[in-house]
């Protein structure tokens, strides 16, 4: 017996997808899962999708309920469009390394250091960062926003120094960047791509922009997931390594199934290539979430105001 963790088992005999798809039926749900997700819960989704997909489709939802399969920043930002609405997440402890790499506090200082900056703030933040921020952005809008803000007006970027360095060269802009960082995309070793792509010579290397530098030197194609998605559907390259967490890998596979795809190598320090935060969501975890109608993302309603403004603006700017 587990005495630190007095839990009951689900019925092993359950099946999920059935009783999954069962809930979703009664509740009115609709189920949103991150690329980044295991393939299984891909698959029982209504929507697939990168941060910005996802945060148009939980604006435009008719559901009663959102049950978003993702990280804790992600369902806040549901919630934060949809306030009447009852937003679950499997496991309240699916956090982002981005958004705990800018705490609240720190930031509030930062931005009191510069009050003549825009502060754009990628979306991988929590709901009270968001409300400290100007315009919010996803690694797809964020080129389109930042080339909208007259050059006279200096620009803070947080929290990815990667993502922010990558649009410095993109846009010409010399923006000051907050020393944040993806523990995925800081997990690349250089030398084990430069070694994959000898033993694979046909492949092309595909890699998120929040990704080092020296990965990105490398990179044929740079772009969002859903970007990264869109470019291995309209490439005539049979071959690719992909330097994002490898859950898209699966969406991948399916869009284009006479293709080879190869997940980039980690720094042999770290096996973090896999994102620890979304692959704590399970299939069991999805499924109590719904019967349970928990855990809920329950939120301060001046909060969700104040973090919705800016939310509103990059909808607007990418419109």
């Amino acid at each position: 017996m587990n005495d630190f963790f007095p839990i009951n088992r689900t019925d092993e005999r359950l099946d999920f997808e059935s009783e999954i798809r069962r809930l979703r039926r009664e509740l009115n749900a609709v189920i949103l899962a991150h690329y980044y997700q295991e393939s299984e819960i891909q698959d029982v989704a209504d929507i697939v999708g990168d941060s910005l997909e996802l945060a148009k489709k939980a604006a435009q939802t008719n559901a009663d309920v959102i049950v978003f399969a993702g990280v804790h920043f992600m369902a806040e930002t549901a919630k934060i469009l949809n306030p009447s609405k009852q937003v679950l997440l499997p496991d309240l402890k699916a956090g982002c390394s981005l958004a705990e790499s800018a705490p609240a506090d720190d930031f509030r200082k930062f931005r009191l250091k510069h009050p003549d900056h825009v502060a754009i703030t990628y979306i991988n933040c929590t709901a009270e960062v968001k409300a400290l921020s100007d315009i919010i952005c996803t690694s797809s809008s964020a080129e389109k926003i930042i080339r909208q803000i007259p050059p006279e007006k200096p620009i803070l970027f947080a929290p990815d120094r990667n993502l922010g360095a990558y649009l410095r060269k993109k846009t010409g802009r010399d923006m000051l960047l907050w020393q944040g960082i993806c523990i995925v995309h800081e997990a690349y070793s250089e030398k084990k791509i430069r070694q994959l792509k000898l033993e694979n010579p046909k492949a092309r290397l595909i890699a998120h922009p929040e990704c080092e530098d020296i990965v990105l030197a490398q990179a044929e194609f740079i772009g969002s997931t859903s970007a990264l998605l869109k470019y291995v559907q309209s490439s005539p390259e049979n071959e690719f390594i992909v330097a994002t967490e490898p859950g898209i890998i699966h969406q991948m596979e399916k869009a284009c199934p006479g293709k080879k795809f190869v997940s980039a190598p980690q720094d042999e320090s770290c096996a973090c290539n896999v994102c620890p935060h979304m692959k704590l969501n399970t299939m069991e975890k999805l499924y109590l979430c719904m019967k349970n109608r928990s855990p809920e993302i329950v939120m301060d309603e001046e909060l969700r105001r104040r973090a919705l403004i800016p939310i509103q603006r990059m909808m607007e700017m990418t419109a």
